[in-house]
């Protein structure tokens, strides 16, 4: 798999085991209860589903400015660390 993904030209990326705050569509899904989920009701289910529908096919338009800094995959890094045990 590696020798494919680079002579495609494709980087991979891997994750620790668990890493939501690492997984772009954990990120995504978590804008998108924020958006549809929180403080809504509705009154039944394919209101429910329209509204996540709308969200999602709205991040690249109403949504842009938002989805830059939250899909991104430029993360904190700490060259030098140091472990301080108690």
């Amino acid at each position: 798999m590696r020798s494919i993904a680079e002579s495609l030209g494709i980087d991979l990326l891997f994750l620790p085991a668990y890493s939501p705050n690492l997984n772009l569509i954990e990120r995504l899904w978590k804008w998108v209860k924020k958006k549809c989920l929180y403080g809504q009701y509705y009154e039944d289910f394919s209101d429910f589903k329209n509204a996540i529908s709308t969200a999602i096919s709205q991040t690249h338009l109403s949504y842009k400015e938002e989805m830059k800094s939250l899909l991104t995959l430029k993360f904190q890094t700490f060259e030098k660390t140091q472990v301080v045990t108690l």
